[in-house]
C-alpha cells in the first residue's frame, strides 16, 4: 500500500473518531440537561404541603360550625390543607383523634379541649411527634402548650355582668356558668365578680344561686334555672348566662313561669336564635367574638408556625405550669340597641335573619 493511501485512511479514521467524539458530547450534554430538568420538576412535585389539625371539642352548636368553615377556607387560602375531628363532648374521644392526627403528621395541631386538664395529654403526645399545639378559644392547663388564640375571657364576663347590672343595679341574681371543666368558665366567673362583688359587699345585690352547667348542655342549664326559680319562688331579678345556649335554657324555664322579658337575660356567641331573642326583647345581651377573625387569626399563625416564621403576642396566659404566649381579641357587648351597628353591620348576620320574628311595626 502506498504512502498516499496509508495518509489518506488516518485522516479518513480521525474525522470519524470527531464525529463520533462530538456526537456523543452532546448526547451526554442533552442528558445531563433533560435530567436537570426533571430533577427540577421533582422538586417542586416533592415539595411538602402544610397540613393543620384540628381538634373540636363538638360541633353540635352554630358557632363551632363557624369557626371550622372560617379556619377551613383562611387555610386552604393560604395554601394549607385542615383536618378536621369532633370529639362531641368525649375525652377519651378527643385524645384518640388527636393521636390519628398526630399520626398523619400534621405540621401544626389546633385544639379546641373539652376538658382542660385531660387535654393536656394531647399537648404531650404532639411535642413526642415534634408538633407544635395551639389552644383554640380554650386554655389547655398544666401543659407546655406553645400558643393561645381567644377573646379577653375576664373581659366577657365583665361585660356580661355590666350590661345586667346597668339594666338592674338590684335584686336578687342567679349565675348559671359554663362547663366546670372548660377553663374559660372560670374566667367568664371572674369577670362576673368583678363586677358583682362590690354590689355584693354593698348588700344592692345577693346571689340567690349559683352552678355550673355540665358540658355546656342547654339541658342541664335548663334544669339548673328551674332548680333556682323553684328554690326561690319565683322571686329573682336577674340571670347572668355565660352563652347563648344556656340563656336560651334560662328563657325557656322562665316561660315556663310566664316571666319572660320581665327578667334580663345575659349570653355570648350573637347565635342568631341568641340575636333574635334580643330583638324581640326576652333576652338582654349577648357578647359578640368575631369567630372569623379568631379562626383566621388562629390559621395565619398555624401557617407561619409551620414555616418557622415568629409570632406576635400581645398577652400571656397562666396555665398553672407555665406562661403561654397568648394572642388576645376585643369582645363587643351587642344589646338591642348596638345590634344593627354591630352584628348585622359586620356581616355576621344578616338583618332579615335578626327581625325574622319581629313584626314591621315594632
Amino acid at each position: 500500500m502506498s504512502v498516499a493511501w496509508r495518509k489518506n485512511i488516518l485522516i479518513f479514521l480521525s474525522l470519524i473518531f470527531i464525529i463520533f467524539s462530538t456526537a456523543c458530547t452532546d448526547a451526554a450534554t442533552q442528558t445531563t440537561s433533560e435530567k436537570a430538568d426533571v430533577n427540577t420538576e421533582t422538586g417542586r412535585n416533592e415539595e411538602k404541603k402544610i397540613t393543620i389539625g384540628f381538634s373540636m371539642d363538638t360541633l353540635r352548636e352554630e358557632r363551632w360550625l363557624r369557626d371550622r368553615d372560617y379556619l377551613v377556607a383562611k387555610g386552604k387560602e393560604l395554601g394549607a390543607e385542615v383536618f378536621v375531628e369532633a370529639a362531641e363532648r368525649d375525652d377519651a374521644k378527643q385524645i384518640a383523634q388527636a393521636e390519628t392526627l398526630i399520626s398523619k403528621g400534621v405540621d401544626v395541631l389546633i385544639v379546641v379541649p373539652h376538658n382542660a386538664d385531660a387535654a393536656a395529654a394531647i399537648v404531650e403526645k404532639a411535642h413526642a411527634a415534634g408538633i407544635k399545639v395551639i389552644a383554640y378559644d380554650r386554655l389547655i392547663t398544666n401543659s407546655d402548650i406553645d400558643l393561645y388564640i381567644s377573646f379577653d375571657s375576664i373581659l366577657i364576663g365583665e361585660l356580661q355582668a355590666k350590661k345586667v347590672v346597668e339594666n338592674t343595679p338590684k335584686g336578687k341574681y342567679v349565675l348559671i356558668e359554663g362547663a366546670n371543666t372548660d377553663y374559660s368558665s372560670h374566667l367568664y366567673r371572674q369577670g362576673h365578680m368583678n363586677i358583682l362583688q362590690p354590689l355584693i359587699e354593698k348588700g344592692d345585690i345577693e346571689i340567690v344561686y349559683s352552678q355550673w352547667t355540665k358540658n355546656w348542655d342547654p339541658a342541664d342549664a335548663l334544669s339548673n334555672v328551674e332548680t333556682a326559680l323553684r328554690a326561690n319562688n319565683n322571686q329573682i331579678d336577674a340571670i347572668i348566662a355565660a352563652n347563648d345556649a344556656t340563656a336560651g335554657s334560662a328563657i325557656q324555664a322562665l316561660a315556663g313561669q310566664n316571666l319572660v322579658g320581665k327578667i334580663p337575660v345575659s349570653g355570648l356567641d350573637a347565635e342568631l336564635a341568641g340575636c333574635q331573642r334580643i330583638v324581640e326583647g326576652t333576652q338582654l345581651m349577648t357578647v359578640y367574638t368575631s369567630i372569623k377573625d379568631m379562626a383566621e387569626t388562629a390559621a395565619k399563625v398555624a401557617v407561619k408556625i409551620a414555616k418557622g416564621e415568629k409570632i406576635h403576642t400581645n398577652a400571656s396566659e397562666n396555665n398553672g405550669k407555665i406562661n403561654v404566649p397568648t394572642i388576645l381579641l376585643e369582645p363587643v357587648a351587642v344589646t338591642k340597641e348596638t345590634i344593627d351597628e354591630t352584628v348585622i353591620a359586620k356581616g355576621f348576620h344578616k338583618k332579615e335573619e335578626v327581625y325574622k320574628n319581629v313584626k314591621k311595626d315594632d
